[in-house]
């Protein structure tokens, strides 16, 4: 397992929009990662503050930063969100959850990636999409 400090390394993003705490596994074309939704987070100031639910943008957004670990490896590039499609949301993720993202490469075109993702909750799907990612050198 990798702490954030190792993910930091990986992409540019800092707090408070760094999203992924960790990497569980990491393969070539394979990456599992982890957020832990802290019952703190601001967001949930405001969504909701009488019924907290994690954002689904944020979700998908801790998807995208996890290819990007996945992509970047040890290059000083920066990723770039360049697409989503067939997004679904299954479930609710609440303070306290711990989240599992899993991004697999799917198709690889020069700097473009598409990949397939997923978001798990003790192993319940909460949400699935695929990504289109760039890379800037």
């Amino acid at each position: 397992m990798k702490d954030q400090e190792f993910v930091k390394s990986r992409i540019p993003h800092r707090s408070p929009f760094l999203l992924v705490d960790g990497v569980l596994e990491e393969e070539e074309d394979n990456i599992k990662a982890y957020r832990d939704i802290n019952p703190d987070d601001p967001v949930f100031q405001g969504h909701f503050p009488d019924y907290p639910v994690y954002p689904g943008v944020l979700i998908v957004e801790g998807l995208a930063q996890t290819a990007g670990i996945l992509l970047l490896g040890q290059t000083s590039a920066i990723p770039l969100f360049l697409g989503i499609d067939k997004v679904r949301f299954r479930a609710e993720v609440k303070p306290g959850n711990r989240l599992l993202y899993h991004v697999r490469v799917k198709a690889r075109r020069m700097r473009v990636v598409t990949v397939d993702a997923t978001a798990l909750v003790e192993e319940k799907v909460v949400a699935t999409s695929s990504l289109l990612l760039g890379i800037k050198s």
